[in-house]
């Protein structure tokens, strides 16, 4: 054959778990007879014995190797010149061998040299870029990334990109191969620089593959049934703290946000009041408003709750409870939350909550957007970039509005004297249902989600997510956000988090 003969190809490796209940040459041959009518190109086989069973039975090229376990050595993969004869007796057309720099019975030298004497080709089975430059100065034909990560230290889960990449730099003949298990992950490949690809274990190895799905699915079921978490939702005025197990609320305090004392404080606070719980949840997470990103806390609008920039929230937390912490912006939770066990329905869902402040959460495709996404209450756009559109829509811009109107009352105080006729708490009212319900238009333009989910204390207040589809109701239908009352009200948050938080474990 010629090194052509398998370029741009699939090459499956035909190889049962050794002393398995496939590791026989009828089921060796179904599997390389399966993968040829398939679209396999070429095959990798162990053993003489294989090799001469399924080139009776294939006329596509063959990859031959032969393992085995040396005292004297740590190469396994054809460590002996008489083996790599062997293989191109029995019909190889190309004989692999490990290529790394380790103690060998054969070099590198002598093995391409009796191969090439056979007429067949060669293949270096390499750990690193010294490896395959070594074999390529050997002779070999082709270089492969088959030790990759299997020399040493802990075995790596994925397949080493980098090293194709690097790998073609010095040749064109390079053999992808090594953790390959996904059929992206096998373009990937190819999109690195790959020759040829070789799948094994994902295609071949019964017991390989019922492993990963094994696992998946416990995984999925353990999950489904999550442990109970402690879950803490940190807001502008009060802080919340539930043990949750699933959607299952078990227990809760609420308790008001000093403002001026500070997240230490507010921490230390949380853990004095819930120490009777300490051994009945197993991880801790968080919601707050602002920003988390790698575990640390910023705020965004100061207005809404001022933090030290970058708070190490994660490893405050981790120091005061003493267990796993997860923690995500308060409205990112409870549009999860919302998703998963409320007013989502399983479909394409923005979380809006209008509260102190206005925060949002997305979830797109069953993920969830973290970082900045869903922070419509700063966006700046209606105020021509003067400030953020919380500041003229929520609940701390509605008590601020009323005190100018010469009212010393809270938000809830407005909705009731709005409710009761006052023109003053009315217009008020109107003009945050008006910017709220402009933001919800926009929001559907961008997104086009399935439906917005309206929470928090203002969203949530009587008559003013009716006021606000009356605010839309003159836009086509195929225009207009669909609006739905949240469904977990104040617990959103909480059940989100905790839902996240449980997913780390």
């Amino acid at each position: 054959m010629q090194r052509d003969d398998i370029q741009n190809s699939l090459i499956v490796s035909c190889q049962p778990v050794p002393d398995g209940p496939m590791d026989a040459a009828d089921f060796v041959i179904g599997f390389a007879r399966a993968a040829v009518d398939a679209g396999a190109r070429a095959l990798r086989i162990e053993s003489v014995a294989y090799v001469k069973a399924v080139r009776a039975a294939v006329s596509v090229p063959i990859i031959g190797i032969v393992k085995r376990d040396l005292e004297e050595s740590p190469v396994r993969i054809t460590p002996f010149v008489a083996d790599a004869e062997a293989l191109a007796d029995a019909g190889a057309d190309i004989v692999a061998f490990d290529a790394t720099d380790r103690v060998r019975p054969a070099s590198i030298e002598a093995l391409v040299k009796v191969v090439a004497a056979k007429g067949k080709l060669t293949m270096a089975d390499c750990s690193s870029l010294e490896d395959a430059r070594h074999a390529l100065a050997a002779g070999v034909d082709f270089v492969g990334t088959t030790l990759s990560g299997y020399v040493g230290g802990p075995e790596p889960v994925d397949p080493n990109l980098s090293l194709i990449a690097e790998m073609r730099q010095l040749t064109p003949y390079v053999i992808a191969e090594g953790r390959i298990r996904t059929t992206e992950q096998a373009a990937a490949a190819v999109k690195a620089g790959a020759f040829a690809v070789v799948v094994g274990s994902a295609i071949t190895r019964t017991e390989h593959v019922t492993s990963w799905f094994h696992e998946a699915v416990a995984k999925a079921y353990d999950a489904k049934s999550p442990g109970t978490v402690l879950a803490i939702d940190i807001g502008g005025t009060k802080t919340m703290a539930a043990l949750v197990r699933g959607s299952d609320v078990l227990d809760e305090i609420t308790v008001a946000t000093a403002r001026e004392e500070g997240p230490d404080a507010w921490l230390a606070a949380i853990a004095d009041r819930v120490g009777i719980w300490k051994d009945r949840y197993s991880r801790v997470g968080i919601a707050v408003t602002g920003f988390v990103q790698d575990g640390r806390w910023s705020a965004l609008n100061p207005a809404t709750l001022a933090i030290p920039d970058q708070y190490p929230i994660i490893e405050k937390a981790l120091a005061v409870f003493g267990k796993p912490v997860f923690a995500a912006n308060d409205a990112q939770a409870a549009a999860w939350g919302e998703y998963s066990f409320g007013a989502g329905n399983g479909g394409d869902v923005v979380f809006l909550t209008i509260s102190t402040g206005i925060g949002g959460g997305i979830v797109i495709n069953g993920r969830p957007l973290a970082g900045l996404a869903g922070h419509f209450g700063l966006i700046r756009g209606p105020s021509e970039g003067s400030f953020p559109l919380e500041d003229q829509t929520s609940g701390r811009w509605i008590a601020s509005e009323a005190l100018k109107a010469g009212h010393k009352a809270t938000a809830a105080e407005v909705f009731d004297l709005a409710e009761k006729g006052a023109p003053w708490a009315k217009a008020i009212v109107s003009q945050s249902v008006l910017r709220a319900a402009t933001l919800c238009r926009d929001i559907q333009m961008m997104l086009d989600p399935d439906q917005i989910v309206v929470g928090g204390g203002i969203g949530l207040a009587k008559g003013y997510l009716d006021q606000m589809r009356k605010e839309l109701a003159g836009i086509d239908s195929r225009l207009r956000p669909v609006l739905v009352p949240a469904k977990l009200g104040s617990r959103a948050g909480i059940i989100g988090v905790a839902s996240l938080a449980a997913e780390q474990g």
